[in-house]
């Protein structure tokens, strides 16, 4: 290969640097915190937490830097994403990572914790006044293009809270849980509806069923931390429909491992640290076994996915199957 084509090579895969990689550093960062999570219980797991979340922390910036330099090198690349009817939603997985962060640093540190939180608040507020107005607005969307994956920039609206109320906004906390979980009740009829009555999800597009459980296991969290720690109904409602969610999502699991990889993925790994997150925190409000034996499996099973993909990632990159044209 001569010098000009490995050059015209290099800047096509440049171009080709789609907006969701950040979904691997999302499924890193909420790896992190479930083993931080569970450190609580199992001592030993605080070293590992803590390697993770230096990955997870030098991951981001790595994927950062490489899709600022794509939008020096290929503007028109990213304007292609962002007027795309379903990358679009992959926009928002920035303020949900520096969101993600921020609760794995209030017990690291609190003024960077902070800091995280409210970029992270601002850029996820933006980010859905924008495309939600793009829904509203749009020439292009049809029922074709609902996904879960339309699930996730509302989603982070209902993480806001998590660390927001330890920061010390409580009404702005609830403000964003009011808009998540309404807004992710809406969202869920539509995509159901598209399910049942429409063609089958493209099968690239397939793991984002996975993203199915995560709004009420978050949703579950956050109201938590909003009413003081305490379990109520409420409470209980958002979490065992997460957990169904998860068992019917789970029984299709053998479908979905049949399909080729595609970095798509990488959906399985939040929403299944936001399940293991979930029941962990349940289990330490509610003493059972049953809930004790979800909490243990979710994070096993977390873990394999996270070394599965890790390891089809980097395959994928060594045979160049990565960063091409769709």
């Amino acid at each position: 290969m001569s010098s000009a084509e490995h050059h015209e090579t290099t800047v096509s895969r440049l171009c080709n640097f789609h907006i969701t990689f950040f979904a691997i550093v999302l499924g890193l960062a909420g790896f992190t915190l479930a083993v931080q999570k569970a450190a609580g219980l199992l001592h030993n797991l605080h070293p590992a937490s803590t390697v993770l979340l230096f990955v997870t922390v030098a991951l981001f910036c790595l994927v950062g830097v490489i899709y600022l330099y794509k939008g020096l090198r290929c503007p028109g690349a990213i304007a292609k994403e962002v007027n795309h009817p379903i990358k679009i939603n992959f926009f928002p997985l920035v303020a949900k990572i520096l969101l993600v962060v921020s609760v794995v640093l209030l017990e690291r540190n609190m003024t960077a914790s902070y800091y995280s939180w409210l970029v992270g608040t601002v850029l996820q507020f933006i980010a859905s006044i924008y495309i939600i107005t793009e829904w509203l607005q749009h020439d292009r969307f049809k029922i074709e293009h609902m996904t879960p994956g339309w699930f996730i920039p509302i989603v982070g609206s209902i993480i806001i809270p998590i660390a927001g109320v330890k920061h010390g906004f409580v009404e702005l906390s609830w403000f964003f849980f009011s808009v998540g979980l309404i807004f992710w009740l809406i969202l869920l009829v539509i995509v159901l509806y598209r399910m049942f009555f429409h063609a089958p999800i493209a099968e690239k597009l397939m793991p984002t069923l996975f993203i199915l459980f995560a709004p009420p296991a978050i949703g579950f969290i956050a109201y938590v931390r909003l009413t003081g720690g305490g379990l109520d109904a409420f409470g209980r409602i958002l979490y065992y429909f997460s957990l169904f969610m998860f068992f019917l999502v789970l029984y299709s699991l053998p479908r979905l491992l049949k399909i080729r990889f595609y970095l798509s993925w990488w959906a399985y790994s939040f929403p299944m640290a936001a399940k293991a997150l979930a029941s962990f925190l349940m289990l330490s409000l509610v003493s059972s076994p049953f809930i004790s034996f979800i909490a243990w499996f979710e994070l096993a099973l977390l873990t394999l996915i996270i070394l599965v993909l890790t390891y089809k990632t980097v395959q994928a990159i060594s045979r160049n199957e990565i960063c091409v044209e769709d």
